[in-house]
């Protein structure tokens, strides 16, 4: 009897314990676990946007920031999304556009004509396309674009410019790399590649005449103390594109969908929000320190970067019509 009884009181025993933590357990599962890689700093205006991001899903998500590429170097996030070892990620369209060719429009010079053209283009058929093809393609799910900047020329020569045939003769730094060189030549100038490092001097020897970067990069970077204008031609609106891999998200319920969608949405606006202000500090700035700051005629520098993008091989794996309908929405 006691054998029998002392082996029930084990089992019955064993039983509550396994038991005794069940709900616990089931709980810490509904969690999930988010980790985020980025290229930008910590100090980053995207950076405090994300932070907004882990706060407003901190109820039901274990979400981890890893910034400066502490996770992964930049141009190897994508690749570490596809192989499951990250879930979430802050990605170029040129990474896109290395596996996709077709994604290449999607990095153009003149394909926005602002942020706010930039977010109606993706909310529109086009941009489903657009995120459908990395969808099916990629396994990646875009939860919308981030914006951080939109890139202007900064010259020395005290020239008026308005049009792309203004700037002939031009010798305007551009990043090293065919796209970039293009780019130049796009805008009517002399494309010259210099090291980012190596601009300042550059710009004050002469050696170029002028750069083009985001205006807040220019005025972090002193480069007004060397030039004398700023034109704002606006021909590239820079952004990146806030993706979670398509397991994670098919793994999570519609109520978690639509809460990581509505925090990615809110980081997106607060992280534009901010930028657009930085943006006009640095207009007030530049007129502060006497150089000029004026808008030339974006039409005609757009019709001809276009028209240069369709005459050259790039374009060959665009999509038909894809700058008309792009152009189209208002």
């Amino acid at each position: 009897m006691r054998s029998h009884t002392g082996r029930r009181s084990v089992l019955t025993a064993a039983a509550a314990a396994l038991a005794a933590p069940a709900l616990p357990a089931l709980a810490q599962q509904a969690r999930r676990r988010i980790r985020f890689t980025a290229v930008f700093s910590d100090q980053d205006i995207r950076a405090e946007a994300m932070r907004g991001f882990q706060r407003d899903l901190a109820s039901d998500f274990d979400v981890e920031l890893h910034l400066n590429a502490t996770l992964f170097r930049q141009g190897t996030e994508l690749v570490a999304i596809q192989r499951g070892n990250v879930e979430m990620a802050n990605l170029a369209p040129q990474d896109f556009s290395r596996q996709i060719p077709a994604w290449s429009v999607m990095a153009s010079a003149y394909l926005f004509r602002d942020v706010d053209h930039m977010n109606k283009v993706f909310a529109s058929p086009v941009g489903e396309d657009f995120k459908k093809m990395v969808r099916d393609q990629l396994n990646v799910q875009i939860l919308g674009p981030l914006y951080f900047g939109t890139r202007h020329v900064n010259l020395k020569p005290r020239r008026r410019i308005a049009t792309p045939a203004d700037m002939a003769g031009i010798k305007l730094r551009m990043p090293p790399g065919e796209t970039w060189q293009f780019l130049g030549e796009a805008l009517g100038a002399n494309p010259t590649p210099v090291a980012f490092a190596e601009l300042y001097t550059a710009l004050q020897t002469g050696t170029v005449d002028g750069q083009d970067n985001p205006l807040p990069t220019s005025r972090t970077m002193r480069f007004n103390e060397v030039t004398t204008q700023f034109v704002l031609t606006s021909h590239l609106v820079a952004y990146d594109l806030l993706s979670i891999s398509s397991r994670t998200w098919d793994a999570l319920t519609p109520a978690q969908r639509s809460a990581v969608q509505a925090a990615a949405d809110k980081a997106i606006a607060e992280s534009t929000r901010r930028h657009l202000a930085q943006e006009q500090e640095c207009v007030d700035f530049f007129k502060s320190q006497g150089l000029e700051v004026y808008v030339p005629n974006l039409d005609a520098f757009r019709a001809e970067a276009q028209r240069r993008y369709l005459a050259s091989s790039q374009s060959q794996s665009w999509p038909a019509g894809i700058l008309d309908r792009i152009n189209a929405i208002r």
